[in-house]
């Protein structure tokens, strides 16, 4: 049976053009957003409106409070949150049908169909960015609505996941610690999210004390605290599918999968910052 996280795989893949993609990236740098993490900030967080720092850094979650400030709240002189929408709805159009040749063939609009009552069911309490983007208007144009549906989607799990973090306690540095325990992360989160080596070997030695790192692994306790939150994930990111037949999920896997396939790696990296499983 297809469930949320075989088709979180699949959505990831295709919201994340928006972020890697050279279309997406002209996008924002024609409307003034020059760089890619000016680029990056602007657009994910253009939904919440003209947010400051401490607003983005709380609901990102895992970004170093100075690296998200070295671009917010300067964004907003550079481009409105519209003009930011704007860019980032027309650079990752753009991308996949650079990418994803015969795109709008028929069974596209007809997966959209089924993710339009998929989001539309979606319970956005306590979701900040999820709830942002569902309240955006929904695109016409089909390529243009399979990328909202998929980032409603992927910030609804998203959101879901930085709760659990919060339940435990755990912050977003003592995320990516706990992650590179276990698949060696350490270079690229320390690179992509703006923290430092002495902050990291802070959360180590935090981590290390509260009997969830031994050794410079996962301890028991800190590898079923990690499956503990990726399973409640999973379930708390369920509800929306419960709109859509069991027959219908399986066909958005079919139709969509093999566009993930062709976006990874060759336009979507692997490894790379999120850590979703390639589709």
């Amino acid at each position: 049976m297809t469930g949320p996280r075989e088709l979180w795989t699949v959505l990831e893949a295709i919201h994340d053009v928006t972020y890697f993609a050279p279309e997406a990236r002209a996008a924002h740098e024609a409307v003034g957003l020059r760089g890619f993490w000016r680029g990056y900030f602007a657009m994910r967080a253009a939904p919440l409106g003209e947010a400051g720092a401490g607003t983005v850094t709380a609901v990102f979650h895992n970004f170093a409070p100075s690296f998200v400030a070295r671009a917010v709240p300067e964004v907003w002189t550079m481009a409105s949150p519209a003009q930011a929408l704007a860019a980032r709805n027309e650079g990752a159009v753009a991308a996949l049908r650079a990418h994803l040749p015969g795109l709008d063939a028929e069974p596209l609009a007809e997966v959209t169909a089924v993710l339009r009552r998929i989001v539309g069911s979606a319970r956005c309490e306590g979701r900040p960015l999820a709830a942002a983007n569902a309240e955006l208007e929904w695109p016409d144009d089909p390529v243009a609505a399979l990328w909202h549906a998929t980032s409603v989607l992927r910030e609804h799990r998203g959101d879901g996941h930085v709760a659990l973090l919060v339940s435990e306690d755990i912050g977003g540095l003592e995320a990516h610690v706990l992650r590179d325990a276990e698949d060696g992360s350490r270079q690229l989160m320390l690179r992509s999210r703006g923290w430092t080596e002495e902050e990291w070997q802070a959360a180590a030695a935090r981590l290390t004390a509260r009997g969830l790192l031994a050794e410079g692994g996962l301890s028991a306790e800190g590898r079923r605290l990690r499956e503990h939150i990726e399973r409640r994930t999973d379930e708390l990111a369920a509800q929306p599918y419960a709109a859509a037949t069991d027959a219908e999920l399986h066909e958005l896997d079919a139709v969509l999968r093999p566009l993930a396939k062709a976006l990874v790696p060759a336009v979507v990296p692997t490894p790379n910052p999120v850590g979703a499983p390639e589709p």
